[in-house]
């Protein structure tokens, strides 16, 4: 049961974010039917969800959702952008109820009472109270009623589950204690299907029942409750009066006992009686009650500062097809090996390659099998931001219209969460600062509505990631004098506009006129391009004045695994990321060039690379301090590039990363460390930091300074 509780909180948070998604669909003076019935069936799988728990406050603000819900859709009410907005609280106040009940803590009762009351107030019709209700089924309807119903004293009802289900996470006992909850309710099971233990699948259910309900219900009450196994049973409901009544429960008494009769006779030792602190209801009382400790949230200190992340995440079918299918393989690739090994000589020599070769192959499909399990949809990240875009918007006075592409592109689960808060930073600035409000839209004969674009796809081994819009853009020349006023640029300089935009990442750094309770303050942007550092990514931006901006993103796809080049430097290994060398080369003297005694650089058509002396900063002895006599090998990281001078190419392999910041402590201009094969320790290089480190050893931040400075 605890992983079902568990269960059921990851399948309601999955639903309130398709009522949220569905809701910012919904067109203002329409009623779109399927639009509403999606958020309808959403709200009223969380009421049924929460009743198997009896998680009472869930399941009376959800039946208030859902009665508005309800009149909505049988055109009672129109849309609104009020009501949009207060279905937006009410899926809000579900998520921290739930919140609450997950981690254990305390939620703001005051709060949902007044959003409750707000509903109220809309209701056109009075509620009844919601009645609890099994695990919720992916279909909701009313059969229309077309004539007034009688109402009887009683009803029987035969209902006869189909075996399967048990397995669509339905439980007979919510049925009864719901209809239990309508009258006077008796239960007689008949066990004829029945099989041998040796026969009995747990998964199937083989009980069916006779139920009296005796009480002047609707039948749409009793549909109602029913309305979850839909499909999955056969039920009949025959209407009783006084004397029909009384006849059904002589029959059902009396197999009743025998029921009891034949259970007497089952051995003692079979019987175990489940124990029970709490007064139980007779009529229920041979069907097992849901532990008492389900109903009250777990006050366990570990869970809470593990909730908010995910922890599981759902795998495609094929992705695990595929993962049995590659093991199958390894356990042939083992057998054939073992049987080379246990009779080896020189003349199975080649049949040992081969299985080594095999092995190979089998172990790097099994690796890639693995990373892809690992691998989940943007989506996850995106479909949050229609929401933060519609409140954001309403509250700054701005229109807004946000698209969305590229949903499906997948990175590593562990990418994805870190890059939620640095992508709802740049969303939030493009708000702010770069879609301009309405009036000046139409001034400078741009529509009223402006557009934030998401958009994300694969490049080569790695993943892009783009936020645009088609606001003001940047406005270089306030940049260039906030850096001059701040220190940060002399008058006299002439920056280039990849250097006017580095400056919007250094801390503290802003051109706002005014400072909002959204942004002005100079913090966000050098932490957004921290975090995408820490990923092994970069940041570039792309601006046009009055036309607007675009931030791109380039991601590694995985954190743990990565394409290696292998170089050597004096006696030791270092490890560079493929994708960040240009080009590798032997140093021809006469291209070589002194700035200033300040740094070396090397001309590659026409381009001068500064040269940075792996071996001096490592304060290793080399194989040469003879720059013609080495290997220069041209990296890029952030936009820059320079050269990287080793003693000689190796080997290019895939590299297993281990962190160095886990297991020792952040080093700069290392970004982690690896096995090799032979058991030593090769540390990977961070291109990018070693970048930054060697202008800050020049006390300047770009190649541009360094050539000014020398030139000066």
């Amino acid at each position: 049961m605890t992983e079902v509780r568990q269960l059921f909180f990851e399948e309601s948070f999955e639903n309130l974010d398709m009522m949220e998604s569905s809701l910012l669909d919904l067109e203002i003076g329409a009623v779109d039917k399927e639009l509403i019935n999606t958020i309808f069936r959403a709200a009223h799988s969380i009421k049924g969800g929460a009743g198997i728990f009896k998680f009472e406050h869930v399941i009376n603000f959800a039946h208030t959702v859902e009665t508005l819900l309800d009149e909505l859709r049988n055109d009672q009410h129109i849309v609104t952008q009020h009501l949009i907005d207060l279905l937006l609280r009410g899926v809000d106040t579900l998520r921290a109820l739930l919140k609450a009940l997950q981690t254990g803590q305390e939620y703001n009762p005051e709060a949902v009472l007044v959003c409750q009351q707000e509903f109220t107030a809309l209701l056109i019709t009075p509620m009844s109270p919601p009645p609890e209700h099994a695990h919720p089924h992916p279909e909701n309807t009313h059969a229309p009623v077309t004539a007034p119903e009688v109402i009887p004293v009683g009803w029987h009802i035969r209902f006869k589950p189909y075996p399967r289900l048990l397995q669509t996470g339905n439980d007979p006992i919510n049925l009864f204690r719901a209809l239990d909850a309508l009258g006077e309710l008796q239960i007689c099971a008949d066990s004829s299907q029945l099989p041998t233990f040796a026969d009995l699948d747990f998964q199937n259910c083989y009980l069916s029942w006779d139920l009296l309900l005796t009480g002047a219900v609707e039948q749409t009450a009793i549909t109602e409750i029913f309305e979850w196994v839909e499909g999955d049973c056969d039920l009949e409901m025959i209407p009783l009066d006084k004397e029909s009544l009384a006849e059904t429960r002589i029959v059902m008494d009396k197999a009743l006992e025998a029921s009891l009769a034949k259970l007497a006779k089952v051995p003692e030792k079979i019987i175990s009686p489940a124990p029970s602190e709490t007064p139980v209801n007779p009529k229920l009382s041979s069907i097992p009650i849901v532990n008492e400790v389900l109903e009250k949230p777990a006050h366990n200190e570990h869970l809470s500062s593990h909730i908010n992340e995910a922890s599981s995440i759902r795998v495609g079918i094929d992705k695990i097809d595929a993962l049995i299918n590659i093991v199958g393989e390894l356990v042939i690739t083992q057998s054939m090996l073992d049987q080379v090994g246990e009779d080896f000589n020189l003349a199975r020599l080649e049949q040992l390659r081969s299985g080594l070769a095999q092995l190979e192959r089998n172990t790097r499909e099994l690796q890639e099998s693995v990373m892809r399990i690992r691998m989940l949809p943007i989506s996850y990240s995106f479909n949050r931001f229609p929401r933060l875009v519609h409140d954001l918007s309403t509250q700054l006075g701005k229109k807004v219209e946000i698209k969305l592409s590229g949903e499906q592109t997948e990175l590593d689960k562990t990418v994805l969460e870190k890059m939620s808060d640095p992508l709802v930073h740049l969303v939030r600035n493009a708000l702010d600062h770069g879609i301009e409000m309405p009036e000046q839209r139409r001034a400078a004969g741009k529509p009223e509505t402006g557009i934030l674009k998401l958009h994300a796809f694969h490049q080569g081994g790695n993943i892009m990631i783009q936020i645009s819009d088609d606001g003001a853009g940047f406005n270089l020349e306030r940049i260039q004098q906030k850096a001059i006023d701040k220190g940060l640029l002399h008058p006299d300089e002439n920056p280039t506009v990849e250097q006017l935009y580095e400056f919007i990442f250094h801390p503290g750094f802003s051109t706002a006129q005014q400072v909002s309770d959204l942004s002005g303050r100079g913090v966000g942007m050098d932490v957004v391009r921290r975090n995408i550092r820490d990923l092994g990514g970069t940041i570039e931006i792309k601006s046009e004045i009055g036309k607007g901006s675009r931030f791109s993103i380039r991601l590694p796809l995985t954190l743990a695994i990565l394409d290696g080049q292998l170089v050597r430097v004096g006696n030791r290994i270092y490890i560079l990321s493929l994708l960040s060398i240009i080009e590798s080369l032997r140093i021809q003297p006469n291209l070589l060039s002194v700035l200033a005694g300040k740094a070396e650089v090397y001309r590659v058509r026409d381009e001068y690379i500064p040269i940075l002396r792996l071996y001096a900063l490592f304060n290793i002895i080399p194989s040469t301090t003879q720059l013609e006599q080495g290997i220069l090998v041209i990296v890029e990281g952030e936009g820059q590039k320079i050269g990287l001078f080793v003693d000689e190419l190796l080997s290019q392999q895939q590299i297993v990363i281990k962190s160095l910041e886990t297991n020792y402590k952040q080093i700069h201009g290392i970004s982690g460390a690896t096995i090799l094969g032979d058991g030593s320790v090769a540390l990977i290089l961070d291109v990018a930091g070693l970048i930054r480190q060697f202008y800050s050893s020049n006390r300047v931040h770009t190649f541009s300074e360094l050539s000014v400075g020398a030139m000066t």
